[in-house]
């Protein structure tokens, strides 16, 4: 077991704007899912966006991980980002992912309580699928490689109509999936094989918005409202559009949920 390493992409530069974190879906690079979401958080955040090993700009991993070493990969790039001067210490720091970045979510404010001013859970859940399913999956395509899943991840990740209507986005996403690593992709199944937070959420305080899409067959809206009830400052929302891959599929609503929610947490805050 180690922790991998995981390299950023700065979506928008903004020192003097607190910064939010956009976290991955299995499958999928930063920017082909959270590049349409852009223009619409820009405004109120620097985005630093990071990939999954294997995954868009970050490199395989060589061995396996679980989701607290994947948590720690977060942890350590924002520590070299300050380093380097891209966060500047003291500015607030907020973190949305999707699916597995959802999931990591969880991790961080269970692993490192306090880091994040608030964090969002997007189409994710305190435990995903079952180990043997995950096992499975990562067994096939550590053997025939991510095609296989290509099918079936179309199927799971959007809504109806999507494709046809926004051939471009659609097709950019599976084409990360394409091109993502085997061998890193079925270590990400292994590390979602192991997790299961939901004994731990009623000690996780961070303020936390779970999201859910009312097409979401992975991670249905109940798994949203499973974190908002058990966890102390959660709450959840759903966007009637979407399936799998919110920020994606409908940008702009995903975007006014976490301006919202992160705005309120700051107001609390002061007040």
């Amino acid at each position: 077991m180690s922790i991998p390493a995981l390299t950023p992409t700065l979506l928008h530069p903004a020192a003097d704007l607190p910064t939010l974190v956009l976290g991955p879906s299995l499958g999928t690079g930063s920017l082909a899912l959270w590049g349409p979401a852009v223009p619409y958080l820009k405004e109120h955040f620097q985005l630093v966006a990071w990939d999954l090993p294997g995954h868009g700009e970050s490199a395989p991993s060589t061995e396996e991980f679980s989701m607290a070493e994947l948590a720690s990969g977060v942890i350590k790039m924002l520590e070299a980002l300050e380093t380097e001067g891209v966060i500047v210490p003291g500015t607030p720091l907020f973190y949305a992912g999707v699916s597995v970045g959802g999931a990591i979510a969880l991790q961080l404010a269970n692993d490192f309580p306090g880091t994040f001013a608030g964090l969002s859970v997007i189409c994710s859940a305190a435990k995903i699928g079952t180990p043997e399913g995950w096992r499975d999956r990562a067994e096939l395509v550590a053997k025939a490689g991510t095609p296989v899943v290509l099918t079936g991840s179309a199927e799971r990740w959007f809504a109806p109509g999507f494709i046809e209507a926004n051939p471009v986005i659609s097709t950019d996403l599976l084409h990360n999936l394409q091109d993502a690593d085997r061998f890193a992709y079925a270590h990400v199944c292994g590390a979602l094989a192991g997790f299961d937070l939901r004994e731990a959420l009623p000690g996780m305080k961070d303020p936390i918005l779970a999201i859910a899409g009312a097409h979401d067959v992975v991670c249905p809206p109940a798994d949203a409202q499973f974190i908002a009830e058990h966890a102390p400052n959660a709450r959840a929302a759903t966007i009637d559009t979407v399936a799998h891959l919110a920020p994606a599929e409908d940008p702009k609503a995903t975007a006014a949920l976490l301006v919202e929610f992160f705005a309120s947490v700051t107001q609390e805050k002061i007040a």
